[in-house]
């Protein structure tokens, strides 16, 4: 049920992107001015290239860094699952995803669908990333209710023995069977514990999928471009965008309870979308142009879909499911470290915002 729901998402996706292709071309007409060719001095072919790839190793191994982290963290006594500096390092990194949601790919998409480059009607008339952002939570909030729901609804109650976790606190069982995404829950039936798992597993793919969208986007932008002063300053800010956010998945990932080729498969894919996303820039910087009508329309309806999907993730399955679990609820010390946390992190990415 699980890929069930990723690929329905992935359907969202795909139908988004055939709706692009058959409208962008009938309204493609544009001032010549964004048809030409930069006259920027800093636009130099044979400088850039070396820039982007060096970016391709450098964000390589940050994002693999990122990504990795919380998947090792249990053999670190304190940065153990069950421990309080991993919940808050895990709050932190949701506020890195949150952050990125509003100060990058939301903003990205309005300066994109607002373009100067595109016809007044229907792109200026209609607050189009809004509407695809909404109607992205919206689906996303329906593939996680509906695959958790009908998962749980197909399995019996039956009782198994209760997880102990040591000296964890001991959740009341009417708090355990909602939204507890905390660690050290006591689960007393076979439903509520295979349905929370499924929840983990439905949140770290869904989020993932964003995030790959997201991250295979900033890297076409960066491979296609041949401004050298842009890929300098894209690099460094990209290299602490992708180890942060690889960061909140990786969490995501670990909290999910796959095997161990699952998750190698999984932080792979996420380390490697923005390399791939350069390379596929790179060999399109002939053809490709950021400000052409069909990129526009393209990438601006992509990043509105991504950052819907991001800012639910991050607001509900991650930090409020977190804040309302029966770890911080019964911590007010806790939900202060762990507000301050997200609130690093949001601001954070909102720093970084001005160079990416």
């Amino acid at each position: 049920m699980a890929n069930s729901a990723t690929t329905l998402v992935k359907l969202f996706f795909f139908a988004l992107i055939l709706v692009t292709f058959t409208v962008s071309p009938a309204m493609s007409t544009a001032p010549e001015e964004c048809e030409a060719e930069s006259k920027n001095p800093c636009v130099n072919k044979a400088k850039a290239l070396p820039l982007k790839i060096i970016s391709i190793v450098a964000i390589l191994l940050t994002s693999m860094i990122g990504v990795s982290a919380p998947l090792f963290s249990r053999y670190v006594p304190f940065l153990h699952p069950d421990g309080n500096i991993f919940t808050i390092v895990k709050a932190f990194a949701s506020g890195i995803i949150l952050g990125t949601s509003f100060m990058h790919v939301l903003p990205d998409s309005f300066e994109m669908l607002s373009s100067e480059c595109l016809e007044d009607d229907p792109w200026h008339k209609f607050p189009f990333t809004g509407f695809v952002a909404m109607l992205s939570g919206l689906v996303t909030l329906v593939i996680d209710s509906m695959a958790t729901s009908f998962y749980t609804s197909k399995n019996g109650s039956e009782i198994v023995p209760a997880a102990s976790n040591g000296d964890q606190e001991r959740a009341n069982p009417m708090i355990t069977h909602g939204h507890s995404h905390g660690h050290g829950v006591t689960l007393t039936t076979k439903d509520d514990g295979s349905s929370q798992l499924l929840r983990y597993r439905v949140i770290a793919m869904v989020l993932e999928l964003g995030i790959i969208v997201h991250s295979v986007v900033i890297g076409l932008s960066l491979g296609a471009t041949n401004d050298t002063c842009t890929i300098k300053g894209l690099i460094a800010a990209l290299c602490f965008h992708q180890m942060f956010e690889g960061m909140g998945l990786g969490g995501c990932i670990l909290q999910a309870g796959y095997t161990n080729v699952k998750k190698f498969l999984m932080a792979f894919f996420f380390a490697v979308t923005t390399p791939f996303g350069i390379v596929l820039g790179i060999a399109l910087s002939s053809i490709y142009r950021d400000n052409s009508p069909t990129a526009l329309i393209t990438v601006g309806l992509l990043n509105a879909c991504s950052a819907g999907l991001l800012i639910y993730m991050a607001l509900v399955d991650l930090l409020a499911a977190e804040f309302m679990g029966p770890k911080l609820q019964g911590s007010i010390k806790l939900q202060i470290k762990c507000f301050f946390a997200a609130l690093l992190g949001c601001g954070g990415m909102s720093i970084l915002a001005k160079w990416a």
